[in-house]
Parts: C-alpha cells; structure tokens; sequence
C-alpha cells in the first residue's frame, strides 16, 4: 500500500512538471516546454516579444520531486528570429502549488556559461495552451496515455533539435560527446605528468579561455566522486581542473584508466563551477575527456570538449527543501 502510494505521488509529479509555463523575466517573455522522462526534464524555451520575433533553444534539467527543485538550462540554439539580446540561461526554481489550480515554478535565472552574468528572478505559471507551436505539444497532451515512454521522448527530442535553417545569428554549438573516507580537500589518485612545455601558465589559460557550460549536476549525496578517463583514443591528452576558481590538480594525462577525484560536498556552496583546461590537445585534436560523476546513489556522465580557444565547465547545484 505504501509503495502503491508513493509510486502515485512520484507519477502525479512527474506529470505536473510535465507541461507548457510561461512567464517573463528581465527584458523578454518566456514560453517554457518541460517533459519529465526518468530524472531529466527535455523541451524548448522560447523568449520572444511577439510570435514572429524569439529565440528557440532546446533545453535540458532535472526534477527532484523529493525537493520540488527544477534545474534546467539552454542548450542548442535552434532558431533566432529576433535581434534582442538574450543569452542562454541556466535556471533554478522550485515548483509550488499555491493554490487548487495553480502551478508555479519560482526561482532564480544566471547566464549559462557565467553565474554571475545576468543574475534575476524567474517566475513562470503553468497554462494549458502554448504561443509557440512544435512536437513537444503533442507529448504534453498525450503524456499519462503512452507519450512518457522514454522511447517516444528521445525520439522526439532527437528529431527536434535537428539542425534548422535560421538566419545569420544562428548558434553554433560546439561538439559534445553526451563510500570512501570523505575529506575536505579533494583525494586524488596517482598523478601522471605530463610533458607539455609551453610558455603560457596554466593559471593563464584558466582565466583567458571562454568557459563554456556542458553540463548541469545537481548535488544530492555527501561526497561526490570525479572520475576521468580520455573519451577517444588515447593520445597524450593533458588536463588540470579548477573548481571554485581554485585548482584542483594539474599536468594529468588522460587514459583509459580513471583518475579519482573525491569532494566532500558539504565544503561547497549553493552554486558551484568545476572548469576543465585543455593543457595539450595531444596527438589527435581536440581535447575530449569523460567525466564519469557519482553523487549519493546517482551516476552522471559528462562529455567534456576543450581547445586552445575554450574550456568545459560544468556546474554542480544543490537542491534546496522545499518551500513550506
């Protein structure tokens, strides 16, 4: 019976978040299309000042139905038909139903790729229909009768965020390959040097190269395990990783064996950057490393891509209670 219970819950959940929410927030009108399938949340955000002027991304996140914290975040710019400024956003917010027929999502909104860049409020309200027209419609309003499956969502996720013709402000994204003792300072396994003279610092290209958000973990356990591992052929590629803007380890060669990196996460803040720096591109360009994330009782794989231009970053947010 308890069980039969708390599976209901967690699918009214799942089903409530699922859905069209608009909003606004600073200069621009928000349309946000959220579909739940297992612990992600998948969609489209639109910002517009009217049905011919917007900007479309295609987004990602999580839902903690045990907190009611939403985490979700632009990903691919897909179309632009609008010259307004409007950078892709990363959002946390709590999801509340104040009243009978009232569904809100109420929280904060940063840059995407800097927490610190256009900082506000965001509070959107759950409505039945949408502006903006596309397949996510179409799993919202069949989703407690088959268009949950997992199946049906990757395909329609696959199919929409094909590449589109748009006009010149169109966003390139760049290519993405998708209980120990807990101490303070992060453990790490046995470093290997690498050889890689160069006449910039390390620090240098930390501070220089643009950082660019591949990936969004929300915090959930007490420590937090960081394994990473070269994600092609092995070739000689060298990283160091800055976290909180303080460096973590350097002059580490990639390989298929994992290099360990324990945090305890009670030693973090709310919001929290973890920077990877291409030190070499060893043999076969780019720098790509996986990043395989353990968190309490969850796992996480992150796809990090770096070069001489920029750096992968990846944040790691704490879920919050949620509001009484």
């Amino acid at each position: 019976m308890v069980i039969l219970l708390f599976t209901s819950i967690f699918n009214l959940s799942a089903q409530q978040i699922t859905g069209v929410w608009k909003g606004k927030s600073k200069s621009s009108k928000i349309e946000l299309k959220l579909v739940k399938s297992g612990d992600s949340l998948v969609g489209n955000a639109y910002y517009y000042v009217s049905r011919v002027q917007y900007k479309k991304y295609s987004i990602k996140g999580y839902f903690d139905p045990g907190t009611n914290n939403v985490i979700w975040w632009d990903d691919l710019l897909l179309e632009n038909h609008w010259n307004g400024k409007q950078d892709a956003l990363l959002n946390v917010a709590d999801f509340n139903c104040p009243g009978e027929d009232e569904m809100r999502l109420d929280g904060n909104t940063s840059s995407r790729d800097d927490k610190n860049k256009d900082q506000a409020d965001i509070n959107l309200l759950k409505v039945h229909a949408p502006v903006f027209a596309d397949d996510w419609d179409w799993v919202i309003e069949n989703y407690t009768s088959g268009a949950n499956d997992p199946y049906v969502i990757d395909s329609v996720n696959r199919h929409m965020i094909e590449p589109v013709t748009v006009n010149k402000e169109m966003y390139e994204a760049e290519p993405k390959k998708e209980n120990s003792v807990t101490v303070s300072v992060p453990i790490i396994t046995k470093p290997e040097t690498a050889i890689n003279a160069t006449s910039i610092s390390i620090d240098d290209k930390f501070k220089n190269r643009k950082k660019t958000l591949q990936q969004v973990i929300p915090i959930t356990g007490r420590t937090i395990e960081l394994r990473f591992y070269d994600n092609a052929q092995v070739d000689g590629d060298s990283i160091a990783v800055y976290l909180n803007n303080k460096q973590l380890f350097k002059n580490v060669r990639l390989s298929d064996q994992p290099y360990t990196v324990k945090i305890d996460a009670n030693e973090l803040q709310d919001d929290n950057e973890l920077v990877m720096v291409a030190e070499n591109l060893g043999s076969i360009p780019p720098n790509t490393a996986l990043m395989v994330v353990e968190v309490g009782d969850k796992n996480y794989d992150a796809f990090l891509y770096s070069n001489e231009n920029s750096s992968a970053l990846i944040r790691f947010i704490k879920n919050k209670p949620a509001n009484k």
